[in-house]
C-alpha cells in the first residue's frame, strides 16, 4: 500500500502543527509504517488566511461531506474542539466506515461512551491520546504498557495554564489576577479562560483517564471540580511555611470498591517530583499493583506535541490498516463486554487532610472555641500556626488536620463561619501527602 488517505477537520494550532509534522517527518514515517500517510482534504471555515505553511489549495474546503463521503479516506481527523460540530462528525465518519483521531477531551469526557460503543459495533478505530497530556503518551501507557496491572491512584497536573499561574503566583508571590493577565499576554491563556482556572479542563482529562485506568464510566458530572482562582498569596506562603506547595490537581484512586474522581487545588510536599513540574509543563502520577509508582512529564499542550500525539495514532490505526487486522487494542483499555459500572464515592464522604485558614478576632479563646467546633465533628488538629494582626484588621489561624471526613470539615466550618470572632469565610485546601502523592 503507498499512502494511507486521510481527511483532516481543522486548521487550527494543532491542525497545523500536524500537517508539520507529518511533512518534515515524511521519511521517519514512512520507514516505520512501510506506507506515506496523506492528508487529501483539509476542512475549515477560514481557508484563505495564511497558517505559515506550504498547502496546496487543491485539498482545501469549507465542506464536511468533501471528507465523510470520500471513499479513499480512510481515517478523519477532528481538530476543530467544541463538542456539538465534533459529534455529528464523529458520529458520520463511524457510520461512513472511517476510523477517528481526536484531540477533543470534552468531546469525549461528555459523549465517550456513545461513541466507543458506535465505533465498537461498527468496527472502527478511535485514536484519543491527544486528549489528555499534549505529547505526553498516557493514553497507551493505561491501555497496553500497565495492561498487567491494577491502577490504584493517579495524580495529574494536566493543565499547564493553572500550572503556569501557580508557579508565578508561588515564585513571585503575585496575585492570581495580575498572574492571569500575564498567562494570557504570553499565550499561556485563552480570551475565556474559565475551563483551565476553574478546573474544567482538567475535569474532562480526568475523566477520560479514570474511565481508562478502572475499566469504568466515569461521568463528568461525578468528577468533583474546584479551580485555583480563590487561591492567594497568603496560602501559598502558609504552604511553604509547612513544606507544600499548591498544584490543581486531577486525582482518582479506587478503594473499597469505590472510584474517586476529583480536581481542586491540592498541597503537596515540596521536595516530591511532581511538586517540581512548573510552569506550563504536566506531569501525571500512576500508581500499579505490580509496578508501583510511576511518572510521565513534558508538554501538555502546544503544537507540535500535540501533534506529535495525533500523528502517533493515525501511525498506529494505519499499520492496523495495512496488516488488515482486527482492534487489537480495546478502545477503553478493557474489553467492552468486561466493562463494569463501579460505584463513584461522593464527594462528601472522600478522606484528606486539610489546610484551613481562619481570619479572626484578636481576642483570649478564640483558638479553643474552633478548636472545640473541630473536635465535636471528629477533626483532630496535627498543627496550628497562629500569627499576631499587622493593623486594625484580623489576625490569622492556621490549622492543618489528620485525616477527616469531607462532610465532617463542611460541617464544622458551617458553625465556625457564623462565630462573631471569625470576620470572613475560611479557606480551605486538601492535602495529599502520602506515598501516592510523591510523584
Amino acid at each position: 500500500m503507498d499512502a494511507i488517505k486521510v481527511g483532516l477537520f481543522g486548521l487550527g494550532t494543532i491542525g497545523t502543527g500536524l500537517v508539520k509534522v507529518l511533512e518534515q517527518n515524511r521519511d521517519v514515517i514512512r520507514r516505520r509504517l512501510g506506507a506515506e500517510i496523506e492528508i487529501k482534504k483539509i476542512v475549515d471555515l477560514d481557508i484563505i488566511s495564511d497558517r505559515g505553511i506550504r498547502i496546496d489549495k487543491r485539498i482545501l474546503s469549507t465542506r464536511a461531506e468533501d471528507i465523510l463521503n470520500d471513499p479513499e479516506i480512510r481515517i478523519v481527523v477532528e481538530l476543530i474542539g467544541g463538542t456539538d460540530a465534533a459529534l455529528a462528525i464523529v458520529r458520520k465518519a463511524i457510520s461512513s466506515g472511517k476510523h477517528v483521531v481526536t484531540a477533543n477531551k470534552a468531546l469525549l469526557a461528555v459523549h465517550g461512551e456513545e461513541l466507543f460503543a458506535l465505533a465498537s459495533s461498527a468496527g472502527i478505530r478511535i485514536g484519543f491520546e491527544a486528549s489528555v497530556g499534549g505529547g505526553i503518551p498516557i493514553i497507551r501507557i493505561l491501555k497496553e504498557g500497565l495492561a498487567a496491572n491494577r491502577i490504584e491512584s493517579i495524580y495529574g497536573i494536566v493543565n499547564g495554564t493553572s500550572n503556569y499561574i501557580l508557579t508565578r503566583m508561588t515564585d513571585a508571590g503575585s496575585e492570581f489576577g495580575a498572574v492571569l493577565k500575564e498567562a494570557m499576554s504570553h499565550g499561556y491563556a485563552e480570551a475565556d479562560p474559565t475551563y483551565d482556572i476553574e478546573g474544567i479542563d482538567s475535569a474532562h482529562k480526568l475523566a477520560i483517564l479514570a474511565t481508562l485506568a478502572f475499566g469504568s464510566p466515569i461521568p463528568l458530572d461525578r468528577v468533583y471540580t474546584e479551580g485555583i482562582s480563590k487561591i492567594t498569596p497568603v496560602d501559598i506562603e502558609y504552604a511553604r511555611g509547612f513544606g507544600y506547595k499548591i498544584k490543581l490537581l486531577g486525582i482518582t484512586k479506587i478503594s473499597g470498591g469505590e472510584v474517586e474522581a476529583r480536581v481542586h487545588p491540592t498541597m503537596i510536599p515540596e521536595d516530591t517530583l511532581l511538586a517540581q513540574v512548573d510552569g506550563v509543563l504536566n506531569a501525571i502520577y500512576v500508581n500499579g499493583d505490580a509496578v508501583g509508582p510511576t511518572l510521565y512529564y513534558g508538554r501538555g499542550a502546544g503544537a507540535l506535541p500535540t501533534a506529535s500525539s495525533v500523528a502517533g495514532d493515525m501511525i498506529e490505526i494505519s499499520r492496523d490498516i495495512i496488516q488488515g487486522g482486527a482492534e487489537r487494542v480495546p478502545l477503553c483499555a478493557f474489553r467492552k463486554e468486561d466493562r463494569i459500572q463501579l460505584p463513584i464515592r461522593n464527594m462528601d464522604d472522600v478522606m484528606s487532610r486539610y489546610f484551613l485558614r481562619f481570619a479572626t478576632a484578636d481576642q483570649p479563646g478564640v483558638l479553643s472555641r474552633i478548636s472545640g467546633i473541630l473536635a465535636d465533628h471528629g477533626i483532630s488538629i496535627s498543627s496550628v500556626m497562629q500569627k499576631g494582626r499587622k493593623s486594625d484588621g484580623p489576625v490569622t489561624i492556621v490549622m492543618m488536620t489528620h485525616m477527616a471526613r469531607e462532610k465532617d470539615v463542611k460541617a464544622a466550618l458551617s458553625k465556625t463561619d457564623v462565630l462573631d470572632i471569625v470576620a470572613e469565610k475560611t479557606v480551605l485546601i486538601r492535602i495529599e501527602d502520602g506515598e501516592e502523592a510523591a510523584g
